[in-house]
């Protein structure tokens, strides 16, 4: 049935609403469209500061509590508006980086309390303003958003960003607070425009972090230093790429420590990662195997990569008395990316021959070369048991794969005339237990052939 002529057609207006279902609505806008809504109608800009629709939008961008706004005694607006006005530049990346500073705050606080008292406090806007003046080049938001939480630490031992330990090499690495990091902004060739962000007071390694796109790298690109050893222009420095924003380093980072995928040591977070695979089990031992990487031991020109592994040997707490025995001798089969095959065998591991009984676990580090990018090694352990002594048995040890991070080839290689270099890319890989026979790579050439310690 048609409408009489004389009436008009109602208007449907979101404002004509009762007040529950425009609240319900006005809970699905962001908080730029909540504050639009605030110029568009008196009633709007009443309904559109009822203090509830605020209150997800402070826990979302700012993660404050509940105890935090009781502390503030504020409305959750008001809340939102003064964090707002403070960091708002840096409201995509906030919360990401505050919950990351929280978690490793709380889980370092459990294990390793003493690495939280290096932590400096936030740095004001104004501070990071005057650093981007001193560099002449503009800090990443992702990066100043986390020196706004915490300002890096104090360069301390053991360095938050983890560390590493050999018989006779120590790696700890800091995360650089702002002054010391602008302090040590690079502007040579081979460096040009580049952040340190960590310092290992041992070995004098930094990642650093690319603020512009030059010299082969992307722009924000964090990456270990690598000097070609080939090159006869200093300026060659070869890259290997840790991560491709500070947010995604650190972050990921921080997400490895907190689920324990980088293991607690001595009060110190060591860089190992073991795949759950990785793990083999002969009778009563369980055998399993957790590697790392060294990029300062290692060189892209001449290819030489260096590995280390902790390996993890357990017996069964269930396992009978007379199944305790003693480890004789190692086997390695050792094989490199060309699928060049190597077979070491020796007395003991790192110089010991450790016993194991029902529910002990002993531990050792150890480490490799290759050069090739890539590698894995297996093998077995020769145990015999202490109350049958003519009884001798293998147990095995897992297949367990390396490989080195993502690198970049320095440009100044890549202008040079390919001729002047001679890459000898036949250097075998050496299982190298006795490690303190091996020469650091970076202070000099890798040596050809064989580990002098070779068994």
């Amino acid at each position: 049935m048609a409408a009489p002529p004389d009436m008009e057609p109602s208007v449907l207006s979101l404002e004509l609403l009762p007040t529950d279902p425009l609240l319900l609505i006005l809970s699905f806008l962001d908080y730029r469209d909540l504050m639009s809504c605030c110029y568009l109608s008196r009633r709007l800009n009443q309904l559109s500061s009822h203090d509830p629709l605020w209150k997800r939008h402070c826990k979302k961008y700012w993660l404050i509590s509940e105890e935090e706004k009781s502390q503030r005694n504020q409305s959750w607006k008001a809340i939102f508006i003064s964090t707002y006005s403070d960091l708002g530049r840096y409201i995509r990346y906030y919360a990401t980086l505050k919950k990351a500073w929280d978690d490793l705050e709380k889980y370092l606080g459990q294990r390793c309390p003493r690495m939280i008292g290096s932590l400096k406090e936030s740095v004001r806007e104004e501070d990071l303003d005057a650093v981007e003046a001193q560099i002449g080049c503009k800090l990443p938001d992702d990066y100043r958003c986390s020196f706004r939480i915490h300002n890096g630490q104090k360069l301390v031992v053991p360095g938050l960003m983890g560390s590493m330990a050999l018989s006779n090499h120590y790696r700890s690495e800091d995360l650089l607070d702002i002054d010391t990091a602008a302090g040590g902004f690079q502007q040579r060739l081979g460096l040009k425009q580049c952040l340190p962000l960590t310092f290992c007071i041992h070995t004098g390694l930094s990642q650093y972090m690319a603020l512009e796109s030059v010299e082969g790298r992307n722009k924000y690109e964090i990456f270990y230093q690598c000097p070609d050893q080939m090159a006869r222009n200093p300026s060659a420095i070869d890259m290997f790429i840790t991560g491709t924003s500070y947010l995604e380093w650190f972050t990921s980072y921080v997400n490895k420590v907190v689920t324990g995928g980088y293991p607690i040591i001595r009060d110190q977070i060591f860089r190992y990662v073991h795949d759950k695979e990785c793990v083999a089990t002969t009778g009563d031992i369980t055998v399993s195997v957790s590697t790392s990487f060294l990029p300062e031991l290692s060189s892209v020109h001449p290819p030489h990569y260096f590995f280390t592994y902790r390996i993890r040997i357990e017996m069964s707490k269930d396992a009978l008395p007379e199944k305790a025995c003693q480890l004789d001798s190692r086997y390695w089969r050792i094989t490199n990316a060309k699928g060049d095959v190597e077979e070491v065998q020796g007395p003991g591991v790192v110089g010991e021959f450790p016993i194991i009984s029902p529910g002990r676990v002993y531990e050792y580090t150890s480490c490799t070369t290759f050069s090739t990018t890539s590698g894995y090694m297996e093998g077995y352990y020769t145990f015999h048991c202490l109350y049958y002594k003519d009884k001798f048995f293998n147990v095995t040890i897992p297949r367990f794969h390396m490989v080195c991070p993502t690198f970049k080839v320095s440009t100044a290689r890549m202008e040079t005339n390919h001729n002047e270099y001679a890459v000898d890319e036949d250097e075998d890989s050496t299982d190298t237990d006795e490690y303190e026979d091996r020469r650091r790579v970076l202070d000099i050439p890798a040596p050809s052939g064989r580990c002098p310690r070779h068994t």
